[in-house]
């Protein structure tokens, strides 16, 4: 049985979270046992992690640093070991070198690039962008795997991942202007849209995440 953890540093959406991961692998027949926890031991041996986010980069990113031991056990999983890593919303904008957010905040430097706010160009397109939308240019990953072109998935946010290398951008949105949806490199992926309000279309993302073999 593999061990997925729901990294837990306070940030809110815990429990719509879990249970989106739950049921996604009761669809997909996994043997994995979902357990949300914020010990940095559990964090360290997991054999996949998620990681959520609600609210500002910097407040997230302060988070998760003031959990004594949790970005070094992150990176003993995820970078040393390999274990596949999904961040979720501001989740995957820490992946970023740093995010302009209230100032300037490091990132944790996984995937190069900086989370800047969106800019919509055209009326009737507010800030935070919130509600259903398009993804597009997906990419052939392991990831989207039957997620189809124009598949509408949900997004609540103001500001966006600007990856240094376009190769890393998996999918992308627009809301006014296109801006990148989910990032993807080696092991390490992360979406701007929440799967666990997405419905079905996040449910099957889920699902390959739980099987994912990078």
């Amino acid at each position: 049985m593999s061990s997925v953890v729901l990294i837990d540093y306070g940030s809110g959406n815990l429990r719509s979270a879990e249970k989106a991961l739950v049921e996604a692998t009761r669809r997909s027949g996994s043997d994995a046992r979902i357990h949300t926890t914020g010990d940095p031991d559990e964090v360290a041996a997991a054999d996949r992690l998620v990681l959520p986010g609600v609210g500002a980069f910097a407040a997230c990113m302060n988070a998760v640093r003031e959990r004594s031991g949790l970005v070094e056990a992150m990176s003993e999983a995820v970078q040393a070991r390999g274990a596949p890593f999904l961040g979720v919303c501001v989740g995957m904008q820490l992946l970023a070198t740093k995010g302009l957010e209230f100032g300037e905040t490091p990132g944790l430097g996984w995937i190069e690039g900086e989370v800047r706010r969106i800019e919509p160009t055209g009326p009737g397109f507010k800030v935070p962008h919130m509600g259903w939308n398009m993804l597009a240019d997906v990419a052939d990953h392991p990831l989207f795997a039957g997620v189809e072109e124009g598949a509408h998935v949900y997004f609540t946010h103001s500001f966006a991942f600007s990856a240094t290398n376009e190769a890393d951008v998996a999918a992308r949105a627009d809301h006014g202007g296109a801006f990148t949806a989910a990032v993807a490199r080696g092991n390490v992926a992360g979406v701007q849209f929440h799967p666990e309000k997405s419905q079905a279309t996040g449910l099957r993302l889920l699902a390959n995440f739980l099987e994912w073999r990078p």
